[in-house]
């Protein structure tokens, strides 16, 4: 078996009721906790970051954001005033 040496180390703070918890649930899939929680915390963060990282859109949507960004059109008084707005709060 060939062991894999490990950089990093996350540390976390929980109640003892929790810690006893995890250290069941790991008991009773045959892991230990580190790998109980190692394997939990990145499913979960890689069902986070699908959830929010992909934008999913229709054909039809899709082709309407594409023209916009082609053709975009030309800013109207408000996104002009929220401009100027910013630049005084901002830049000044």
């Amino acid at each position: 078996m060939t062991r894999i040496a490990r950089s990093s180390r996350l540390d976390v703070r929980l109640r003892k009721e929790q810690k006893l918890l995890i250290e069941q649930a790991a008991m009773l899939l045959g892991q230990t906790v580190s790998a109980f929680t190692t394997a939990v915390a990145l499913r979960e963060a890689e069902q986070v970051i699908e959830k929010f990282g992909n934008l999913r859109l229709s054909d039809r949507d899709r082709d309407i954001f594409l023209a916009a960004l082609d053709n975009p059109p030309e800013p109207n008084a408000k996104l002009r005033r929220a401009v100027k707005e910013y630049a005084e709060k901002v830049i000044s």
